[in-house]
């Protein structure tokens, strides 16, 4: 894997650290996330690899009742607009109601985009509140290749672990023992119990993406393994698979799955 300091290769997003990826592919709730059980979130503390610039992190933190969320990318650039997008998440979210009687039932999620994305551009971004357990205080973001470094939060074990859009870039930066790796981490840092949720990518994507780079090249033209093998890899590592769908429209229409740790 490139070191933090060479993440872009000749101007190109060698390791899919695309600036503006969800310009391409906006949304308010994400297609893939929409095919989840409503619950798989609800409590949890969660590690979004290769967040980019933090969209989905951001969901999953606001709008699905997560414990906390951690988001990881190897882009520095991508990281300081992720904590951004936290920011302007927060400030376009409907206000707090009046606090509840404790008899009552639990509080209703802030509706998102509640103003228009251009108040924050007239008005300034609204100060964020004192700390509590909940959004935007339960997502952190850090600069890190995840294979290769440890995160603060590791240690503590997650009970879910997404990766979407990453399966590909690093099996053509790290080859067949990078996405091995890949998986086995995400088996590790796991909770008994704990959801690993991937999207992978097709196989026929890594002719476009390969061409970047020639070191990209070179290492796609010595892959043995294929996507299709990722269950089975999956699987002997101690995984149980769960295909929930596919998800997107176009070239981002790719499945989902779920593997749970036995």
């Amino acid at each position: 894997m490139a070191s933090l300091n060479d993440v872009v290769q000749g101007g190109q997003p060698t390791h899919g650290n695309y600036k503006g990826y969800y310009n391409k592919r906006p949304f308010v709730i994400d297609a893939r996330l929409a095919l989840l059980p409503p619950e798989l979130f609800s409590n949890k503390v969660v590690l979004d690899i290769g967040c980019n610039e933090g969209w989905v992190t951001c969901e999953i933190a606001q709008q699905w009742r997560a414990k906390k969320v951690v988001g990881v990318d190897i882009d520095s650039e991508l990281i300081r607009a992720a904590w951004r997008r936290r920011r302007s998440v927060w400030c376009l979210q409907e206000p707090s109601k009046t606090k509840r009687k404790r008899s009552e039932s639990p509080p209703q999620l802030p509706i998102p985009n509640y103003f228009p994305q251009a108040m924050e551009h007239i008005f300034g971004p609204l100060l964020i509140p004192e700390a509590s357990d909940k959004f935007p205080h339960n997502v952190t973001f850090y600069t890190a290749d995840w294979l290769s470094q440890t995160l603060p939060d590791d240690a503590q074990g997650y009970d879910v672990v997404v990766a979407f859009s990453i399966s590909k870039w690093i099996h053509l930066n790290g080859g067949d023992e990078g996405i091995a790796k890949l998986f086995q981490r995400a088996f590790d840092v796991l909770k008994p119990g704990g959801k690993f949720i991937l999207e992978p990518q097709a196989w026929s994507t890594y002719g476009k993406a390969k061409r970047m780079d020639i070191k990209l090249k070179e290492t796609a033209n010595s892959l043995k393994l294929r996507p299709s093998d990722f269950p089975k890899m999956l699987e002997e590592i101690g995984f149980h698979y769960e295909n929930i769908g596919i998800a997107g429209e176009g070239g981002f229409s790719r499945p989902v799955d779920i593997y749970s740790k036995g």
